[in-house]
This record gives C-alpha cells, sequence and structure tokens, in this order.
C-alpha cells in the first residue's frame, strides 16, 4: 500500500488518550471514525487486521470439523416469539435494536441461537447427521446503555458466533470442550495470553458457561485468578446466591488463594442444554424413530475486542509519553514500512515493488513534502512491526530493518531482504504468549 492513497491526518501525540492510546489514535488520523457513540467505520490498517484475526480463526474452526455459514441481522420477532425471549430482549433488558413497519416487526441480531437453531433443525433432522457445529462471523447490534473505551464495549461490533447440536447431554459436553480447546488454540496464535473463568449464564441461558478473559487495566471485569492453579473465576459470581455451585464447579474451597486482577472478556462459551430445542419444539429423530430435543452449546468471540487488546497491548512510550504502537509481526497485515529521502525515492519504489511481487506486505511512504523524522514518527502510528529506512547513510548493498518493538536493527544484504522477509514470516508461528496491558 502506498501511504499516500490512506490520506491519515496530522496528528499530535501529546494529545492523545492515556487510556486506550492505541485507539484514541487511530480516531485521530481517522483510521477509526465515530459516527456516535458506540458506532464506528474502520479504515484500512483496522480492516486489515481483522482479517488476519479471522482468519485465524476460520482456519481453527474449520480444523475442529465446524461448519462455517451465515445467518440474517434481520431477524423476525416470530422467531424470537418461538423462544420466548421477545420481551427479554426488547423490554425486560432492552438490549435489542428493533423496528416496526407495514412488514411487521424486526430486530438487529444481538445473537442468533434462535436462527442457529431453526437452520439446524431443517439440516439436521436425524440422529445420523449430529453431531454438527455451525459458525458465522459477522455484525452484532446491542443497546450498550454506556458504550465506553472505543471498541471494547460498543453498540455494534463483529462476532464470531458458533453453535453446536448433539443428540445427548454427554456429547454435548464433549463437544463443549472440544471448543474450550480451540479457543486455547486461537488465542494462543494471536498471542494473548487467555484464563478461562466460570461465569454467570446471562440472558443465554443454559447450565454451564465459561468466559475466556485477559488480564489489563482496561478492562471493566474483575477476575479471581490462580496462577499456580490456573483457575479463574468472575468476581460476579459471588453475588449469585448459587454461588457455591460455581465453586464446587471449580473445586475451590478458600477464595483467598485468589487474587484479584481487572480483565476483559474476549470470549465466551456456553451449554445450552435443550433450552432452544424445546423451546422452539424442532427435534431431531432418534436410532428408535422417537423425537428427541438437540443438545445445543453456543460460543462466541469478538474480534474487535481482539484487535483492540492486540493494539492497546503495544503500546510504545518515549520518555514516558506515548510514542504509537507496534503489532506482532504474525498478526500485523503489512510487515514492513519503507521511508525514504528524496534521493532514493526510485531505490524505495523498486525495494516496495520486489517486496510486494514476492508476497511480502508493505508500505510505501510516498507522501511529499515530508522528512525523514515525520516519516519515521508514522511508523508507530500505524503499528507497523518493522521499518526500512533509506536515508543518507544507505549505501544501496544493504538495508537496515528495524524492529519497531525494541529497536533491534538487522543489517540485510540488498539481494537477500526478499528471503530475509520471506523466513521471518514463516518463522513469525513463534510469538509473544502474553497479554499484560
Amino acid at each position: 500500500m502506498k501511504l499516500s492513497r490512506l490520506n491519515i491526518k496530522k496528528i499530535n501525540l501529546n494529545d492523545v488518550a492515556e487510556n486506550y492510546a492505541g485507539q484514541d489514535i487511530l480516531m485521530k488520523l481517522g483510521e477509526l471514525y465515530q459516527f456516535e457513540s458506540g458506532i464506528y467505520g474502520y479504515g484500512n490498517i483496522w480492516t486489515k487486521l481483522e482479517r488476519v484475526v479471522e482468519d485465524i480463526i476460520i482456519d481453527e474452526l474449520d480444523k475442529a470439523g465446524c461448519i462455517q455459514v451465515e445467518f440474517p441481522k434481520l431477524q423476525p420477532r416470530k422467531i424470537w416469539d418461538q423462544s420466548k425471549r421477545w420481551d427479554m430482549y426488547t423490554k425486560d433488558g432492552d438490549i435489542m435494536f428493533t423496528l416496526n413497519n407495514n412488514l411487521g416487526e424486526y430486530g438487529l441480531a444481538p445473537t442468533a441461537e434462535e436462527c442457529a437453531t431453526l437452520f439446524g433443525a431443517n439440516r439436521l433432522p436425524s440422529y445420523k447427521n449430529l453431531p454438527t457445529t455451525y459458525y458465522q462471523i459477522g455484525e452484532k447490534f446491542r443497546k450498550e446503555i454506556r458504550a465506553r473505551g472505543y471498541l471494547f464495549r460498543p453498540r455494534t461490533f463483529v462476532m464470531m458466533d458458533a453453535y453446536s447440536f448433539d443428540k445427548t447431554a454427554e456429547d454435548m459436553r464433549k463437544t463443549y470442550e472440544l471448543m474450550h480447546e480451540v479457543y486455547l488454540k486461537i488465542f494462543a496464535r494471536l498471542g494473548i495470553k487467555i484464563i478461562p473463568t466460570v461465569s454467570d449464564n446471562g440472558v443465554i441461558g443454559g447450565s454451564v458457561a465459561e468466559e475466556f478473559q485477559a488480564i489489563t487495566k482496561l478492562g471493566e471485569d474483575n477476575i479471581l485468578y490462580d496462577e499456580q492453579t490456573n483457575i479463574g473465576l468472575n468476581k460476579e459470581v459471588l453475588e449469585f446466591e448459587n454461588k457455591d455451585e460455581y465453586l464446587k464447579q471449580l473445586n475451590i474451597t478458600d477464595i483467598n488463594n485468589l487474587k484479584e486482577y481487572p480483565a476483559v472478556e474476549l470470549g465466551n462459551n456456553f451449554q445450552l442444554g435443550t433450552k432452544y430445542s424445546e423451546s422452539m419444539q424442532l427435534y431431531y429423530v432418534d436410532e428408535e424413530g422417537k423425537q428427541k430435543p438437540y443438545y445445543m452449546g453456543c460460543y462466541g468471540i469478538g474480534l474487535g475486542r481482539i484487535i483492540a487488546c492486540l493494539i492497546e497491548n503495544n503500546i510504545i512510550f518515549k520518555n514516558e509519553k506515548v510514542k504509537g504502537f507496534s503489532l506482532p509481526y504474525n498478526i500485523a497485515y503489512y510487515k514492513a514500512q519503507i521511508i525514504y529521502n528524496e534521493q532514493n525515492k526510485e531505490k524505495a519504489e523498486e525495494l516496495y515493488q520486489k517486496l510486494v511481487a514476492s508476497g511480502v506486505k508493505a508500505i510505501l511512504d510516498d507522501r511529499e513534502n515530508l522528512n525523514i523524522g515525520n516519516r519515521i514518527n508514522d511508523v508507530y502510528v500505524l503499528g507497523t512491526p518493522t521499518m526500512i529506512v533509506l536515508g543518507n547513510k544507505f549505501n544501496d548493498t544493504e538495508y537496515e530493518v528495524e524492529d519497531t518493538k525494541d529497536g533491534q536493527v538487522t543489517k540485510v544484504l540488498k539481494k537477500d531482504i526478499i528471503s530475509y522477509f520471506l523466513n521471518k514470516n514463516k518463522n513469525s508461528a513463534l510469538i509473544n504468549k502474553s497479554c499484560m496491558l
């Protein structure tokens, strides 16, 4: 990508918010645009990063045998009446955006259990069709009373939601455990240290639920966590009348052994049981020819929160002031940013074309009337993990590739630059496992 086409705005880093600095930088650049509180438009940097996260999620779900589908975002009231959740989402909880016209009443999808149950029942009439898990990735809509933290709690957001169908409670639990392991693989590939915690079932329902939390000072949840046993618990559970049931699930006898941390929820899994199949009267035919309710599970991951977490986790400071951010190499869509002075313009263009032709995603800062210092500063506000400077010291025989996270410089012969990045791409599976903001 040539940076002149991105049309980023000039920003003053001294004005960047102390909290959510990375997302605030993107807002000031124009790469995030707020139409109103909790409703955003996304620029190139965010959108490309979202595709990387999406591909990792899809890859792991496909490996586990899940099937990708797509449900409507505009959902008729009648299917929510079948599950008896319309009033729960529109009146009691006031979560769903609704519209009413001459065609009827509709809701913008805050979740998709009703659609998934109807879709599954149509495709899975027999025990021979089970187990099956469907998933989709798309936009969801929720009437958050207080949108906050940019993409940590917006009113519209991109989410992966999956729905499993099994014959028995035991089979459902096996699928639930399988998805638990899939989630751990997804977050490991994203470089996020995740803590599975027991949580409330909320309005989704079911008997068992777990959250996938990342410890962060920016999180609005508080979790109790034992690093030695990797046991986690959302603190809100302690306020429930049946809190002892939750503690029993984890074999916790003394909560004083757990430390409290702020955290952000990046995913949530539920064992739904037969809640939806029975309320909607949708069944499969078992081995004896009898109708039986599906045992279901549902599983969600918030892509926006993941990206926000990755950006805020990788803030760069200089003299205790925000300098920008540097995305992990394996996650960044654009791997390198090329900057140059006027005398090296043609050589920079040549390098850019070679990288792009070899499949290495790169940014060429081709903007006019900027000095090298200005161009270097903008590498950090875009989060590019490496930069190549063709300045006065460039000798046309080797490039200096700088890691923007730690400042480490690697000298690479001009003839070896393509193989250097191709090898770096292969080795980028060795990722940073932490998400401590």
